[in-house]
C-alpha cells in the first residue's frame, strides 16, 4: 500500500511539475507574442549598414511645387526630399527602411501627402513641416496605394486602391475607413486622380 501511495505521489508531482512548466511555457510565448507585436509596429527592418552619397540628378523621380511656388517636394530612393525651386541643396524630411514616394503638397502647403510602406503595408500618410510628424492615414497591409490628391479645401484626399483594377477612394485628413467614389466598372483601373 505504501509502494501505491508513493507511486502515486510521484505521479501527482511529476504531473504538477509538467503542467507548471506548460503553463510558463505558454506566458513566456503570450509575452514574447507580445514584444512582437510591439516590434512590429514600426517597420521590423534595420539597416545593416549605410552610406552615404551626393547627386545632381535623378530618375524615376515623383515632384509636386508647393503652392506659393517656392518649393519643390520629391521622392528619391524610397524617402522625400524638399528643394528650393530656384535651386540648391535638397533637405530630407523622410527617411528610414521604409518606402516613402508620390508627394503632394496640401492646398495650404503646411503639409504633403505620400504612399509608404512604414507600417508593415502601403498606405497613405500625411508629414506636417512644422512639427515634423508623420500620420498615417489608412490602415492594413493588404491594400495597394497610388497617386493621392489633396482636395482643394484641404480637409479631405482621395487615392487609388485596389490590386489591378484600382478604384478611386476619399478619405478624411484624421483618417478613418474611407469611401469609395467608383466601384464599376469593375475592371477599369482608375488612377492619378485630380480636381477642376
Amino acid at each position: 500500500m505504501r509502494r501505491i501511495l508513493n507511486r502515486t505521489f510521484i505521479i501527482v508531482l511529476l504531473s504538477a511539475l509538467a503542467f507548471a512548466s506548460f503553463a510558463q511555457n505558454d506566458a513566456d510565448k503570450a509575452d514574447t507574442t507580445e514584444t512582437d507585436k510591439k516590434k512590429k509596429k514600426d517597420l521590423p527592418l534595420e539597416a545593416g549598414r549605410t552610406f552615404e552619397f551626393d547627386l545632381t540628378e535623378g530618375s524615376w523621380i515623383a515632384l509636386d511645387v508647393s503652392p506659393d511656388g517656392k518649393t519643390i517636394v520629391f521622392d528619391f530612393l524610397g524617402d522625400l526630399y524638399t528643394i528650393p525651386i530656384a535651386g540648391g541643396n535638397a533637405t530630407q524630411i523622410t527617411k528610414g527602411m521604409q518606402f516613402d514616394s508620390q508627394p503632394r503638397f496640401s492646398p495650404d502647403g503646411k503639409k504633403v501627402i505620400f504612399i509608404s510602406d512604414e507600417s508593415g503595408g502601403e498606405n497613405v500618410w500625411t508629414y506636417e513641416f512644422s512639427t515634423d510628424k508623420k500620420n498615417q492615414i489608412t490602415k492594413g497591409n493588404s491594400n495597394n496605394y497610388q497617386s493621392p490628391e489633396w482636395t482643394p479645401d484641404g480637409k479631405y484626399m482621395i487615392a487609388s486602391k485596389g490590386g489591378r483594377a484600382h478604384k478611386l477612394w476619399l478619405y478624411h485628413v484624421d483618417g478613418g475607413s474611407g469611401t469609395a467614389l467608383v466601384t464599376e466598372p469593375s475592371n477599369m483601373r482608375m488612377v492619378e486622380g485630380a480636381f477642376g
